[in-house]
């Protein structure tokens, strides 16, 4: 585990508390058979901001803490650990970051005070099919206007501003749109896991560009990645003791089912690519906040890893749990759902294993 300072630990305590008194899973059951137009409890996110959440990692000056990307990580894996919907990652994070990265100072006097105190939302509009691929780049900029679809994009329903993956004619590059715009249509899309998330089409719509090119995305993309591999290490630490405490209770055939080797073999199974996978994201997290030139390999890393093992605790714990685990009245579910919702995000397994072995020279 990494070292933290004083102040991440009472940031970590502050969202343990936050997330048990106020948004357990329970709260997410409620909002998603409330079938929530946004896939988030706006009441909840609002809390969020109150309490600077949505301004860790953004300057001072535009109104956040700039307490860094591990920071903001410890409150992703507390919010995973109860499955909590929010903007979080989408806006103080990806958009936020590709504001910090390459937004001029106009650009980020705009939006950052805004994002930070939860008053906009932000939301990252890259892919254009249904895998992610952010080298397939359709989408045109052309006399300061976008056209071109974007599909799957995270809050894309509640987002104010969208920055958008296009080309120009400096290659491809990230765009703010103004979500009300006139060219932008949204529609929205169920997902498995009930959050929230849309297909986006521009026409002529007006758009400003932000600096970086092709190397600004896959910054932006790194980060995003980073921040959802720790709010799945969340999730996926908390269906394992889920799993564990039912282990301990359980009785089949006279017997705690906890007693069996052969299941005691799968939950320390667990219990280590759990360990190894928190290592691999904190590593990212802090190589980020260290502005390491070995982000990317550590990035695709943790998600590669962090996506097997969450794949793997949420397969054990439906299987573990038995029957009651196959049902909609227990949580299992939820947890499996997300983990294939969040393996997906930013690319899967696959994707960032092959990006791995790239930037490896293989």
């Amino acid at each position: 585990m990494a070292v933290l300072s004083e102040e991440q630990s009472m940031l970590r305590d502050a969202a343990k508390s936050w997330v048990q008194e106020k948004s357990p899973v329970t709260a997410f059951r409620k909002m998603r058979d409330s079938g929530a137009e946004l896939g988030y409890d706006v009441t909840a996110w609002n809390e969020m901001a109150e309490m600077g959440w949505a301004g860790v990692i953004i300057p001072e000056e535009y109104g956040g803490s700039n307490f860094g990307y591990l920071s903001l990580g410890l409150i992703l894996e507390e919010l995973g650990r109860t499955l909590t919907a929010s903007p979080l990652l989408s806006s103080g994070l990806a958009a936020a970051s590709a504001l910090i990265l390459g937004g001029s100072d106009a650009q980020k006097s705009e939006w950052l005070p805004r994002i930070a105190e939860g008053t906009a939302v932000g939301a990252l509009a890259i892919d254009e099919g249904p895998h992610h691929n952010p080298e397939k780049v359709a989408a045109e900029f052309k006399g300061g206007k976008i056209t071109g679809k974007k599909t799957f994009v995270l809050e894309g329903m509640a987002a104010d501003v969208l920055v958008v993956s296009a080309k120009g004619a400096d290659g491809v590059g990230l765009y703010l749109v103004k979500a009300n715009d006139p060219g932008v249509s949204r529609h929205k899309l169920s997902l498995a896991d009930s959050r929230g998330a849309a297909n986006i089409e521009f026409k002529d719509a007006a758009a400003e560009p932000l600096t970086g090119g092709a190397a600004l995305v896959e910054k932006v993309l790194d980060r995003a990645r980073a921040g959802v591999a720790a709010e799945m290490l969340g999730s996926a630490v908390q269906a394992f003791e889920t799993t564990l405490d039912y282990l301990k209770v359980r009785v089949q055939f006279g017997q705690v089912i906890g007693s069996f080797q052969a299941l005691q073999h799968r939950a320390a199974k667990m219990f280590t690519d759990l360990e190894l996978s928190r290592s691999a994201v904190e590593a990212a997290l802090a190589a980020i906040d260290a502005d390491s030139p070995d982000v990317p390999e550590l990035v695709s890393l943790a998600k590669a890893k962090m996506g097997d093992t969450f794949h793997l605790v949420s397969n054990e714990m439906v299987q573990m749990h038995g029957g009651i685990g196959m049902t909609d009245a227990h949580d299992a579910g939820f947890y499996l759902k997300r983990a294939r919702a969040a393996e997906a995000a930013f690319g899967n397994q696959a994707f960032h294993r092959d990006r791995y072995a790239r930037i490896q020279g293989y």
